[in-house]
Order: structure tokens, then C-alpha cells, then sequence
């Protein structure tokens, strides 16, 4: 019988608990979690973005992301607006605030990544990512 840490899956899972518990403790300050700053990031890479295709890329329940856009809000790190392309619609918008936010924490986040990937040199961390990248893009299509 094989043991638990020769299944990938299993790994896979453990790295991200451990990833997970690692950004919200640099996030705790804040008052954010690591959903907040996913919605941040992908927001950064947009001009703005429906709520619920917010949701489908990120992988989060629709209403997760009303409250998660809402508390966003409320920090003043992004805002909704009307749709450019139908104003019954309303898109989600990084704020001057929340790319600032990004940019502070710029550092911080690189500091989590170093410290989950330590065991690793710069050319393994650089084919981890890109196996990953792979794999969440095949997963997203």
C-alpha cells in the first residue's frame, strides 16, 4: 500500500494549506485574506471585470465574491461601476488605493513565496511554477 505522501494530490493540497496559512498571516494587518488579495491581483490585470467572471477564473461561489468585491469596497480598494458595454451590468475596478495596496506588499509577498519554496533553488522554483502554470491553465480552459 502506498503512503500518504506519495500521492501528488495530497501534496499538492498540503502545499496549498500551508501557502494559504502563510499569506493571511502577512495578510492578518490588513484585516484581508488571501481571497481578498487573489480579487486584488486579478483585478490589477484587468480594466475592470463582471462579478461573475471574477468568480469563474478565481474558482470562487458567486456570492463569496459579492462579499469579498464588498469588503474590497468598504477599504476603498476597488470599486464597481457601471459596464461600458451594458450599463445594467456593473464591472469591478482595482482603485488608486488597492494598486498601492499591491505595490506595499509587493515585497511581503515575495518574502511568503521565498519562505514556502525554500528547499528549492532558482531553477527548480522556476519549473515548479511553470508545471503549475500549466496545470491551472489546462484546469481554467
Amino acid at each position: 500500500m502506498r503512503g500518504l505522501h506519495a500521492d501528488t494530490g495530497y501534496l499538492l493540497y498540503r502545499l496549498g494549506l500551508r501557502s494559504g496559512q502563510l499569506f493571511n498571516t502577512f495578510l492578518h494587518e490588513s484585516g484581508l485574506r488571501l481571497r481578498h488579495y487573489a480579487v486584488l491581483r486579478f483585478l490589477a490585470t484587468s480594466e475592470g471585470t463582471l462579478q461573475r467572471e471574477l468568480s469563474a477564473r478565481l474558482g470562487y461561489d458567486p456570492s463569496a465574491i459579492v462579499g469579498l468585491v464588498d469588503d474590497l469596497e468598504k477599504l476603498g480598494f476597488a470599486e464597481r461601476r457601471p459596464s461600458p458595454d451594458d450599463r445594467r451590468s456593473r464591472i469591478v475596478v482595482l482603485t488608486e488605493e488597492g494598486r498601492a495596496f499591491l505595490r506595499d506588499t509587493d515585497e511581503a509577498g515575495l518574502r511568503v513565496t521565498n519562505d514556502l519554496l525554500g528547499p528549492l533553488d532558482a531553477d527548480e522554483r522556476q519549473t515548479l511554477h511553470t508545471l503549475l502554470l500549466r496545470i491551472a491553465e489546462d484546469g481554467l480552459s
